[in-house]
C-alpha cells in the first residue's frame, strides 16, 4: 500500500525536524526522511543535521570543556584554588562530547514517536506530481504528499585546491575528532567556525594561526564589538590572526601541512601538523530532483523562497540553511514552525530582524538588530549606550569584566534597533533583547523593568539608562 502524508518533510536536522514536530501537533499526518547516519556506531539514522551531530553541539561541548582546563591553569588561583601538573585527556572528552551528541539525536526519535511522526531513512529525491499529491522517492519506495517542506540543510565549503580529508586538513566534522592537541594548528577563516574551533585548541595547548582573505574583522558584528574581540583574541589569548590574506598553495605529507600565502606584498608560508578549511557553507540540493519538477533557486545555490518559505512550486517549502539569510540552527527552527502552521491555515510569521546571532568565543559575543555602522549608511538617527561588565558587580565576583554592553535605539522614538554584548553569557543575555525587538519595545521599557543585583543582566539595564545618559553605576 502506497504511503501518503499531509506533510513529508526531507531532511532531519533542526529546521527539518522541528517542522515535522509542529506540523504532528497541528494534526497533520506527517514523516521525515533522513538519509544520514553521521558516522553512527549501529549505522543507523541520525537526526539532527549537522547542528546536533557534527556542528554547535559538539563544538559547544568541547568549547566547555577547553574552557574548564583553560581555567584551572590560568584563573583559579584568583580564587585561592591552587592545582599541579593539570592535564587534558583528550579521549575522554570527545567521549563526553560523543555521548552528549548521542543522547540528544536519539531524543529527536522519541520526540518522534511521542508526536507520532513517521520517520523514513533514506535519500528524498523528487518524482512528480500526481493530481494533487508530490511524488517523493524514499530509499527506492515511492511515497506521497500534499505538503513537501526541503529542509536539505547545507554543507561545508571546500576550496577546489585544498583536498579535505578530515584527517590532516578538515573541515568542521573533523576539527571536531581530532584525537590530540596539536602541537601547530593552522585555520583558513575567521568567521563564526574558525574562531569557535581555534579557541577550542588554543585553550588547550595549541599554537594558533588563523588565516582570513577579508580585510576587516569581524565585519558583520558591530565595530566596537569586533575592535574588543579583536584586542580580546590577539593581545590576551595569542591567537595569530592575519587579515587580507591570499592562499596562493597547501600542500601535505605524513608530517604536517604546508601553506603558501600572501598578506599585502608580502609572502609567507605557515608550517602547521593540522589545518582546518572554515570558510563558509553551501546549500545541500545535490540529488533532489529540483531541475525535474522546475524547482526555482536563487543565484547563491539557495531555494528560492518568499516571506513565508514558499517555493515557487505549489505546496512545496523550504526552510533553513538551503534557504537564503543565516544559517543558523535556531532560524531554522523558527521558519520550520511558520511553515507547519501556514500549512494548517494558521498565520505563522518569523521577524527576520529579530534573529540573535551568537558566536560561543570566549568572551561570547551576541547580537540582534542592526550595528552602529549599519545606522549610519541608512542615514537613520540613533541613540548609544554603552555599559562595560567592568562596572558590574556579578562580573567582577566571577573574575571576568570583559567586555560591554551596547544598546542602540531610535533617536525619534526611542525604540530599540540593535542590542550587542560582547562578554560572559552573552548568549543568554541576549535574549532579552531579542523580546525588546520582537515586540517594539524602547530603550525607556528596559530601562524602567526591575533587574536582579548582583546579575550580569543589570549591565543590560544600564544600556538602556544610558541611551538617556542616566547609567546609575557607570
Amino acid at each position: 500500500m502506497t504511503k501518503q502524508f499531509d506533510v513529508l518533510v526531507i531532511g532531519g536536522g533542526p529546521g527539518g525536524y522541528v517542522a515535522a514536530i509542529r506540523a504532528a501537533q497541528l494534526g497533520l499526518a506527517t514523516a521525515c526522511v533522513e538519509s544520514e547516519t553521521y558516522a553512527d556506531p549501529k549505522g543507523e539514522i541520525r537526526l539532527g543535521g549537522t547542528c546536533l551531530n557534527v556542528g554547535c553541539i559538539p563544538s559547544k561541548a568541547l568549547l566547555q570543556s577547553s574552557e574548564i582546563f583553560h581555567q584551572a591553569n590560568h584563573s583559579y588561583v584568583m580564587h585561592g584554588i591552587s592545582a599541579e601538573r593539570i592535564q587534558i585527556d583528550v579521549a575522554t572528552m570527545m567521549r563526553r562530547k560523543d555521548n552528549i551528541v548521542g543522547q540528544l539525536t536519539s531524543g529527536i526519535k522519541g520526540l518522534f514517536k511521542k508526536n507520532k511522526v513517521t520517520l523514513l531513512p533514506g535519500h528524498g529525491k523528487f518524482i512528480g506530481r500526481e493530481e494533487d499529491l508530490w511524488q517523493i522517492d524514499v530509499a527506492g519506495e515511492i511515497v506521497h504528499s500534499k505538503h513537501v517542506i526541503v529542509a536539505t540543510g547545507s554543507r561545508p565549503r571546500h576550496l577546489s585546491d585544498i583536498p579535505v580529508d578530515n584527517k590532516t586538513i578538515c573541515d568542521n566534522v573533523g576539527a571536531l575528532a581530532l584525537s590530540a592537541v596539536p602541537k601547530r594548528l593552522g585555520v583558513i577563516g575567521a568567521g563564526v567556525i574558525g574562531l569557535e574551533l581555534g579557541s577550542v585548541w588554543k585553550r588547550l595547548g595549541a599554537d594558533v594561526t588563523i588565516l582570513e582573505v577579508l580585510p576587516d574583522f569581524l565585519a558583520a558584528a558591530d565595530g566596537a564589538v569586533a575592535k574588543e574581540a579583536w584586542k580580546v583574541f590577539t593581545q590576551k589569548q595569542g591567537l595569530d590572526i592575519q587579515l587580507g590574506v591570499k592562499i596562493n598553495k597547501v600542500t601535505h605529507s605524513n608530517k604536517g601541512v604546508s601553506v603558501e600565502y600572501d598578506i599585502g606584498d608580502e609572502s609567507r608560508t605557515l608550517e602547521c601538523d593540522k589545518l582546518i578549511v572554515s570558510v563558509g557553507r553551501i546549500p545541500n540540493t545535490e540529488g533532489l530532483g529540483a531541475d525535474d519538477v522546475g524547482l526555482q533557486f536563487d543565484d547563491r545555490g539557495h531555494v528560492a523562497v518568499d516571506q513565508h518559505c514558499r517555493t515557487n512550486l505549489e505546496n512545496v517549502w523550504a526552510v533553513g540553511d538551503v534557504v537564503p539569510g543565516p544559517m543558523l540552527a535556531h532560524k531554522g527552527m523558527e521558519e520550520g514552525v511558520m511553515v507547519a502552521e501556514c500549512i494548517a491555515g494558521q498565520k505563522g510569521h518569523v521577524n527576520y530582524d529579530a534573529i540573535p546571532w551568537v558566536m560561543y568565543t570566549h568572551p561570547e559575543i551576541a547580537w540582534v538588530g542592526k550595528t552602529e555602522q549599519q545606522l549610519k549608511s541608512e542615514g537613520v538617527e540613533y541613540r548609544s549606550g554603552q555599559i562595560p561588565f567592568a562596572a558590574n558587580g556579578r562580573a567582577l565576583g566571577q573574575g571576568d569584566t570583559t567586555g560591554f554592553v551596547k544598546m542602540l535605539a531610535c533617536a525619534k522614538t526611542d525604540r530599540i534597533l540593535g542590542v550587542h554584548v560582547i562578554g560572559n553569557n552573552a548568549s543568554e543575555l541576549i535574549a532579552e533583547a531579542v523580546v525588546a525587538i520582537e515586540f517594539g519595545a524602547a530603550s525607556e521599557d528596559i530601562a524602567r523593568i526591575c533587574h536582579a543585583h548582583p546579575t550580569l543582566s543589570e549591565a543590560m539595564h544600564e544600556a538602556a539608562l544610558a541611551v538617556d545618559k542616566r547609567a546609575l553605576h557607570f
